[in-house]
């Protein structure tokens, strides 16, 4: 079990909700201030959907394939889990971008591909 249906397992039992959906995750090159070191398996940065100075987050984890690495300067396409909360409901749409941060540091951007539950709840 990968940690996205580990992490929804606990959720459900503390009744804590996530939405789901489809990404293009583009990763900053490490010249322009992204990772130095690759993505794998689970990575569970902030999403900042709100303006760059908002300190406003919310946690996701973006769920790589086993084997696949996405390196500084790549995208790839992935599963987000976002746990859910009441100011996320405007911002979940198709084509939504936002940014991925370890705390107020940007290491990249998202952009909404397909949502698979929570638009607009």
């Amino acid at each position: 079990m990968g940690w996205i249906a580990n992490v929804a397992v606990i959720c459900s039992a503390m009744s804590i909700d996530l939405v789901h959906v489809i990404a293009e995750v583009r990763l900053l090159p490490t010249n322009e201030g992204g990772k130095t070191i690759p993505l794998c398996g689970s990575y569970r940065p902030n999403h900042n959907f709100f303006d760059a100075s908002d300190t406003v987050m919310t946690v996701g984890a973006i769920e790589l394939p086993e084997g696949v690495k996405v390196y500084p300067g790549e995208a790839v396409v992935a599963p987000i889990a976002l746990l859910w909360w009441p100011g996320l409901a405007s911002q979940i749409h198709v084509g939504r971008e936002w940014r991925i941060q370890e705390g107020a540091h940007l290491v990249g951007f998202g952009r909404i591909i397909r949502v698979l539950d929570g638009e607009g709840r």
